[in-house]
C-alpha cells in the first residue's frame, strides 16, 4: 500500500539547526528504505528563503501499521524536526515504475 507522508518542520528559531543535525541519519535511513523498496520518492520542501522546511515522502508498506512503525524510528521524528506529519493513502501510477 502506498502512502504520501508530508513532514512539516517546526517554525522556531532552531528548526533548521535540528534538521541539519539529523540530516545525515535521515539520509542514511532514506537510502536503506529505498534499497528495501519502501521509499519510492522523496523531496525536501523549501520556504521562500530557499531553506528546507519540510519533506514529502512517497512510500510503500504492507499497511499503515508498518508505516507507523517505520516512522517511529525516523530521525526527523525522533529529532523533533517534523512538528506535524500528515499521512494519506496514495497510488503511484505504473508510468513512474511503482505501480
Amino acid at each position: 500500500m502506498q502512502f504520501i507522508v508530508t513532514g512539516h518542520d517546526g517554525t522556531d528559531a532552531n528548526a533548521l539547526s535540528r534538521r541539519m543535525a539529523a540530516r545525515e541519519a535521515h539520509m542514511a535511513r532514506c537510502k536503506a528504505g529505498h534499497d528495501a523498496g519502501h521509499l519510492l520518492y522523496a523531496v525536501a520542501m523549501l520556504n521562500d528563503a530557499g531553506n528546507m522546511c519540510g519533506s514529502i515522502l512517497v512510500v510503500d508498506f504492507e499497511n499503515r501499521a508498518a508505516l507507523d512503525a517505520w516512522l517511529a524510528d525516523e530521525p526527523y521524528v525522533t529529532g523533533k524536526v517534523w512538528e506535524k506529519v500528515d499521512i494519506r493513502a496514495g497510488k503511484v501510477p505504473p508510468l513512474f515504475g511503482a505501480g
